[in-house]
């Protein structure tokens, strides 16, 4: 795990190697966990793990950044390309069913998937 430590006390989060920890993490989120992932291509699956009491909408833009440069990062296409885009919703949002590939997951609900574009790098952010 990482500490975002943009804010005090810091926020945790999680990132899946490749696919298989990616699914891991599916397994074992906590409802308090907010999922990233670069949309429509390959990359980790990033958690975000929120404070007690807290919801999305309390978490500061720059740690929502944070947490969608390092998808951006960790995607083998994502990588080498501007304006990428990047879904994040809680973890309880998150259905998987046994058809899927490992590593793969949809929404129970889409209306609660959040978007937003990662322009370029962020070299403060990534080392």
């Amino acid at each position: 795990y990482f500490k975002c430590e943009l804010v005090s006390p810091p926020y945790l989060i999680y990132i899946g190697a490749d696919k298989y920890e990616n699914d891991k993490l599916i397994q074992w989120g906590w409802p308090e966990d907010v999922w990233f992932h670069v949309d429509k291509l390959s990359s980790a699956h990033v958690y975000l793990r929120l404070r007690e009491g807290e919801t999305l909408d309390d978490v500061p833009e720059a740690v929502i950044q944070d947490c969608a440069q390092l998808c951006k990062q960790n995607s083998i296409m994502g990588c080498k390309q501007n304006d990428v885009p990047v879904v994040y919703t809680m973890w309880e949002n998150l259905k998987k069913t046994g058809d899927m590939d490992v590593g793969q997951v949809s929404f129970h609900k889409s209306k609660q998937v959040r978007r937003l574009v990662v322009e370029k790098r962020i070299s403060d952010i990534i080392k």
